[in-house]
């Protein structure tokens, strides 16, 4: 078995605990060098530094205990393995999904948003 790498985080499905009281975050995206659909796992997401259409993600969670090894999990730890943070676009996001028992659900400090829900009709057709 090997030891965690420096920076990684183990992943919260592996042990029992970690399984009922964390909760982390599974990012889809578009990435930005080549077009091609990335997922990745984190335990971190607040908005960026960098302005209001980015959002920062942090403390990157990689599965490092199976026995089987997934390639496409591997190339995204050595590609993240010294970012300490990503900054996206939130134009390049596709999803965010929050995993786990004890949700918290995503707060941002400078979300200056106005979102109303309008009512929606059920009969989408036009009246004759």
């Amino acid at each position: 078995m090997t030891s965690p790498r420096k920076g990684f985080t183990k992943s919260p499905v592996a042990s029992e605990k970690s399984k009922k009281s964390d909760s982390y975050f599974v990012i889809t995206y578009r990435d930005p060098r080549d077009g091609s659909i990335v997922t990745l796992k984190a335990r971190t997401i607040r908005d960026s530094t960098l302005g209001l259409s980015f959002i920062s993600i942090s403390d990157f969670i990689f599965d490092l205990d199976g026995i089987v090894v997934n390639p496409v999990e591997e190339q995204l730890r050595v590609r993240f393995e010294n970012v300490r943070s990503l900054h996206l676009s939130i134009y390049s996001i596709i999803s965010i999904e929050e995993v786990g028992m004890k949700q918290k659900g995503l707060t941002f400090k400078k979300d200056r948003s106005n979102l109303i829900a309008l009512p929606t009709t059920n009969n989408l057709s036009p009246k004759q």
